[in-house]
């Protein structure tokens, strides 16, 4: 009787992360650049040209939380002729394969505010939305100043429960999906640290970087709010990776995406 007590408060007392925290990988849209200099590469540093943007659900057993949301809803369908943007399925039919509907959704969470992140964001306005305060303010209430903010995309969250964060937040308090700061691609960009029972620790990039040339060559956006900042953030994030053993996706990566198990596949 004893050792039956003591076995069931084991089971009790392993921790969440533990309990098949999964990871479904949703094809949210393709962007083909001709000339990526505006990324901070020459043409001639890397050939990659076409970007994958992906979105994600985390299903964890207190809750499921939506990371990222494609590009905008109004691209789905067939591929134009030329067309340098274009979207196949929309996250809410994808979502909806595997059984779940925006108003499943806990949890809302953007890398950042760019419209390749929130394409779809205001499906989700009835999640809580897990936000840095610096990204609030530059979307919702300076957006006339950022130009490539849309607020269109994503205006009807002005209404949604938020969570203004300043820096690391661990989403459901156990360590299994922790938000961490990475600043400088916009003023509250933020990436994002997984840890899966079985594929191991796992960090999303954001936008911290474009392509893989990006990352070894440490070379930054023209259009990043303030590039000193996100080579700081680079520096913080590879230390995580490095100290953590976590392996690293860059969201933006097609060839990476393209060996990967889309939903209604998992990782966990």
């Amino acid at each position: 009787m004893k050792r039956a007590i003591i076995f069931l408060l084991t089971l009790l007392l392993v921790p969440a992360a533990q309990a098949s925290v999964k990871l479904y990988i949703f094809d949210c849209g393709h962007i083909y650049r001709d000339d990526i200099s505006d990324f901070g590469l020459s043409n001639e540093e890397t050939n990659v040209r076409e970007l994958f943007v992906a979105c994600y659900l985390i299903d964890h057993p207190d809750g499921k939380m939506i990371w990222d949301a494609g590009l905008p809803l109004d691209l789905v369908g067939p591929r134009e002729s030329g067309a340098s943007n274009w979207y196949e399925r929309s996250i809410i039919d994808q979502l909806s394969d595997i059984g779940v509907e925006p108003r499943d959704i806990e949890f809302a969470a953007y890398s950042h505010f760019h419209y390749d992140h929130v394409g779809a964001a205001n499906a989700f306005d009835e999640a809580t939305l897990l936000i840095q305060e610096a990204e609030y303010y530059a979307a919702f209430h300076d957006a006339v100043n950022n130009p490539i903010f849309r607020p269109p995309l994503y205006d009807d969250l002005m209404d949604s429960t938020k969570v203004l964060l300043n820096g690391d937040h661990d989403v459901f308090g156990d360590g299994s999906v922790t938000i961490l700061s990475a600043p400088g691609h916009t003023p509250g960009h933020q990436a994002l640290k997984l840890e899966l029972e079985n594929y191991g620790p796992l960090i999303l990039s954001g936008d911290l970087y474009h392509f893989e040339a990006s990352r070894m060559l440490r070379r930054t956006p023209v259009f990043n709010t303030d590039s000193s900042e996100t080579l700081r953030s680079m520096n913080k994030i590879e230390v995580i990776r490095q100290e953590s053993g976590a392996t690293f996706w860059i969201q933006h990566n097609l060839e990476l995406a393209n060996s990967l198990n889309l939903s209604p596949y998992y990782y966990d």
